[in-house]
């Protein structure tokens, strides 16, 4: 079956071509100028003093774990409702992981409360998911790392352009991780951004990114240095010129595509609130902060088979997904992490479906996407057991 509407979609162009031709022009592939500029104005995007541009968000991740000291016989505690980068990347440093509850059907994100129960004297970090691009409760959660004394990162993956208080979403923790993956609401197909204001951090940030070397080829190419040291058993996590380029063109797009997503999430919403939906349940409708709305996110109703309603929707050329398979249920973690119960997080995981959301998505799609899916719902109800 062909598609109809995808699930996501670029918003490419000219500038995006012109952007790549003048790196090509250049004759400089490598971390240079253009990578500095998407940092800096990365960095005033989200009120930050560092940024530094990555190959993807999973080394975002480790590098913030790295950067602030976590390892071997440290736990951090991330949601299972996510990726699995955000709890991979924290186990790639030696340390473990607790897992955390989300708040309920109505907010997917980690609940402050089940955070404050997976604390233990191991514990030295919380990461945070901004599912969707909603914010979690950062003010709950800054105040119990600070009483217990943890660090903070920010998986921002779907959050590029969201805030919350007039604070960028990444901006309130330790280190904040970003993804560019082609899905994105910047997308540059593969690339990453790490975020942070403290200057301790960023240090350790900055070598570890380059193989643990005290100059890079650029500083050696404009004539700053002429050799290098080794200081620290470092990384090649380094971004390109070419996906720095793509990354200012969509970062120049970025509030305009999120600002038209949220005009899409509030038509589906309306749709969804019509009659014919009873038992869908629509997250976040009352999340405070400003969103990027990077996914349309449903619970479908209890009594609603799932895969039957995505192959209905499939059959008819709409594309859906899930946002997540919880982590814990994975063969490897649960092998690693036997027996663990998140009971909100199972239940609002067994029931969600992601729509298709992008900016390019015209009214009669989502019209389109409404309407079928009101015909999916009814054709997967499961009868009621006797």
């Amino acid at each position: 079956m062909e598609l109809r509407i995808a699930l996501s979609d670029l918003d490419y162009g000219p500038e995006e071509e012109e952007a790549v031709m003048q790196v090509i022009r250049s004759r400089w592939l490598t971390m240079g100028a253009v990578t500095q500029q998407f940092e800096n104005e990365f960095a005033a995007l989200c009120g930050v003093q560092f940024t530094f541009g990555l190959s993807n968000g999973t080394d975002a991740l480790h590098l913030a774990y790295l950067a602030l000291g976590i390892g071997p016989g440290d736990e951090v505690i991330v949601p299972s409702l996510t990726f699995v980068a955000t709890a991979n990347a924290a186990l790639y440093t030696g340390a473990d992981v607790r897992f955390a509850d989300v708040i309920g059907p109505h907010d997917l994100n980690v609940s402050p409360e089940s955070i404050e129960k997976q604390i233990t004297p191991r514990t030295k970090a919380i990461a945070v998911v901004h599912y969707g691009g909603y914010p979690c409760r950062m003010p709950e959660i800054m105040e119990i790392a600070r009483r217990h004394g943890l660090a903070v990162v920010e998986d921002a993956a779907h959050a590029p352009g969201a805030s919350l208080e007039g604070r960028a979403l990444g901006a309130w923790g330790d280190a904040g991780c970003f993804s560019f993956f082609s899905n994105k609401n910047l997308a540059v197909g593969e690339g990453g951004m790490v975020i942070t204001n403290r200057a301790d951090v960023a240090e350790k940030m900055k070598t570890l990114r380059s193989h643990g070397m005290t100059t890079l080829t650029w500083d050696r190419h404009r004539g700053h240095a002429h050799t290098y040291d080794v200081v620290a058993l470092g990384h090649n996590y380094r971004i390109d010129e070419i996906r720095s380029a793509l990354g200012l063109a969509q970062l120049h797009k970025l509030a305009k595509n999120n600002a038209r997503r949220k005009e899409i999430t509030a038509r589906y919403r309306a749709g969804f609130q019509a009659a014919g939906f009873e038992g869908v349940d629509l997250p976040f409708m009352e999340t405070p902060g400003e969103s990027s709305c990077h996914i349309m996110p449903i619970l479908l109703p209890e009594d609603v088979n799932r895969g039957v309603f995505m192959d209905t929707m499939r059959q008819a050329g709409i594309q859906t997904s899930i946002h997540y398979p919880p982590i814990h249920h994975f063969s490897y973690h649960s092998q690693r992490y036997p027996g663990l119960s998140l009971p909100v997080t199972e239940a609002v995981a067994a029931r969600e479906v992601t729509l298709p959301l992008y900016p390019g998505l015209r009214e009669e799609d989502i019209d389109y996407v409404l309407s079928t899916a009101r015909a999916a719902i009814a054709a997967a109800r499961q009868p009621a057991l006797t």
